[in-house]
């Protein structure tokens, strides 16, 4: 018998959930940015160890849907939430806790299962005015490992492992170095860019030596496409440096990576493209 279940990990926008996930599991399996709304996607992150395994699932961050990918994002959160063991919910510890959040936490304790709330961002502390169960700062480390014996210890036992202990995430390489562009992205634009962007890998050929992918970045309008290019091309050159190092270290080996940009006029609100860029 092992200690073994499924924990979600709950909380508004840019509250930290990626980064708590990555940090908990030792690999990136999230990607991070300022930018809210960044997972769009239930991420799996698996946490092993000797007699236990905690199925992380990083999800999309609470907010008030606008349009259909926003609709996409908040169904994402109410199916990670139904079937777990344990919900974590986070208070991003540099803002002030308000209302709705508190009612929130209220509602997802009254569920009757096992509720950690957890203040992150402990480095920059706020009076949030929302009582945690701990507080932690996955940049200095404090009170990680508090947090991970609290899960371990509200895990359920069961028989075996939900999945291979060689195993850190559920989504495919494809899917990982999709989101590394996608994180690039994010990180070096503002505004409406970011939430603008998807990313869709078009080839993905590995061969003894070398891993050739090609990949589109899709924008909303022909002067997102211009801002995504660059002058001479060089901001897709520096997304494609990053993202290609990444795929490098996953892959263990060399990549040839080609970006492309291409225009979707509002793909976010409309089913047919979202469907067709993967958000079924």
């Amino acid at each position: 018998m092992v200690k073994c279940g499924y924990v979600a990990i709950v909380g508004r926008p840019n509250a930290g959930k990626s980064t708590l996930v990555n940090t908990l599991v030792g690999e990136k399996v999230a990607i991070v940015s300022s930018k809210p709304q960044t997972t769009r996607d239930n991420i799996i992150g698996i946490m092993n160890g000797e007699g236990y395994q905690a199925v992380l699932v990083d999800t999309p961050g609470v907010h008030h849907s606008k349009n259909k990918l926003d609709k996409y994002m908040m169904k994402n959160l109410r199916s990670a939430i139904s079937g777990v063991d344990i919900i974590i919910y986070l208070i991003d510890g540099s803002k002030e806790s308000d209302e709705e959040e508190r009612e929130y936490i209220t509602k997802l304790r009254s569920l009757g299962l096992p509720l950690i709330v957890v203040k992150t961002k402990a480095d920059k502390p706020v009076n949030c005015n929302e009582k945690e169960d701990i507080k932690i700062s996955s940049l200095t480390g404090e009170g990680i490992k508090d947090l991970k014996d609290r899960i371990i210890d509200a895990l359920p036992t069961r028989e075996g492992y939900i999945y291979d202990q060689d195993y850190y995430t559920d989504k495919s390489v494809k899917f990982l170095i999709a989101e590394a562009i996608r994180e690039a992205c994010l990180n070096m634009f503002r505004q409406e860019i970011p939430h603008g962007i998807a990313v869709e890998i078009t080839r993905f050929d590995e061969r003894d030596c070398l891993a050739i992918i090609e990949a589109d970045i899709v924008c909303e309008a022909e002067r997102h496409k211009g801002i995504i290019i660059g002058k001479g091309g060089n901001n897709l050159k520096l997304i494609g440096q990053k993202a290609r190092q990444y795929a490098e270290e996953i892959l263990d080996g060399k990549v040839l990576l080609k970006l492309f940009v291409r225009v979707e006029e509002d793909w976010r609100d409309n089913p047919n493209k979202l469907k067709g860029l993967g958000f079924n």
